[in-house]
């Protein structure tokens, strides 16, 4: 046998070796295998562990071992404990969170997508609540989870009043008119005027409840409207939910597309993909002759796409439907073929192999 084919043989037995306390996690998911080398029918590999001292590192040795014994290729293992450097443990963190915060109730939900601006006053959630109507119109099942807990406004957008509805096995969602399940924390206030004054941990904390006690059922897409800023809360999203990918949303101003590199930046730090980017408000369309009007001046948004290396999902016009429709919480109403061909790409985005990530 060659040294090529034992070092393979090795690490094909150790991608389905499952962390103990993260089912359906594997040692080598979490960065946990730093090297396996070969010489003749002897085998080292050196186990990357966040803390040399942590409980179950002798299970976890016992596990390797077994498992390349096991393939009857190997006279002798060797399994030598390392301490994990910084950016590993960041990784080991950052996947072990999402691990660990699995839900606790049976479902299924097939993408989860972030939608994401950097700065506010871009129309994020207008595009967080587009696209989950777009997708809904499809025939497609559909949740969106407000975590913008300072700043809610998708319930108004939908016209959504009611509580959510607590039973034995959670909370279920508040439905919209067409059936998009929705929860946000303007839906348990008594009154959607009064602020939620609150510290980073307990922000956090409620979007972690929004995710693991909400009963969202079976989704083919969770939309999760993230607040402006790098802060806690989106952190939070990044690092405890599975992400499928995040939606950029941006102006045509140089400033918003700053702020919008720095939260790009942030999501491939923390290795979520980057599925493409939304310029709204790139312009009116007159009423008069159709011509488009750019009040913004000249955009600056493909030096943005240049930089960070992702596609243009497409530019939205402003477009006074949106606003009114929204202020009714009618916002299900509105169809724009533009918005339509975003939602496309978006789809043909996550059924690919086409999200992009981007070296930091």
């Amino acid at each position: 046998m060659s040294n090529d084919l034992s070092q393979k043989t090795v690490m094909d037995v150790l991608r389905v070796v499952e962390h103990p306390e993260m089912p359906n996690t594997t040692l080598v998911e979490l960065g946990m295998i730093q090297s396996a080398t070969v010489k003749e029918r002897r085998v080292e590999v050196n186990l990357a562990l966040p803390n040399l001292n942590v409980p179950i590192k002798e299970q976890l040795i016992i596990l390797i071992e077994q498992a390349i014994e096991k393939s009857g290729e190997f006279l002798e293992v060797e399994v030598v404990p390392v301490e994990m450097n910084e950016d590993q443990k960041s990784k080991f963190t950052s996947i072990s969170r999402i691990a660990m915060s699995r839900p606790r109730v049976s479902r299924a939900i097939n993408y989860i997508i972030a939608v994401m601006s950097g700065k506010g006053g871009v129309g994020k959630s207008s595009v967080a609540a587009l696209l989950a109507a777009a997708l809904q119109r499809r025939g497609l099942q559909v949740g969106i989870l407000d975590a913008d807990i300072t700043g809610p406004s998708i319930p108004k957008v939908f016209g959504a009043q009611h509580h959510p509805t607590q039973v034995a096995e959670g909370i279920l969602p508040v439905e919209s008119n067409t059936g998009i399940r929705i929860m946000s924390i303007n839906l348990l206030l008594p009154d959607t005027d009064q602020p939620v004054v609150w510290r980073g941990p307990l922000i956090s904390k409620a979007i972690e409840q929004f995710w693991r006690d909400i009963l969202w059922g079976d989704l083919d897409y969770l939309i999760v409207d993230l607040p402006p800023g790098t802060a806690d809360a989106a952190l939070t999203v990044m690092q405890s939910l599975p992400l499928d990918g995040v939606v950029l949303v941006t102006s045509p101003q140089d400033l918003a597309g700053m702020v919008v590199r720095k939260a790009a930046n942030m999501a491939v730090h923390i290795g979520v993909p980057l599925i493409g980017l939304v310029e709204n408000m790139s312009h009116i369309i007159c009423p008069e002759c159709g011509a488009k009007i750019h009040v913004f001046g000249s955009s600056r948004t493909d030096e943005t796409l240049r930089s960070i290396g992702i596609p243009m999902l497409g530019r939205l016009p402003l477009d006074t439907k949106i606003a009114t429709l929204c202020d009714k919480g009618e916002v299900e109403n509105y169809y724009g073929d533009e918005f339509e061909s975003i939602t496309d790409k978006v789809i043909q985005a996550l059924q690919s192999t086409s999200v992009m990530t981007r070296s930091s």
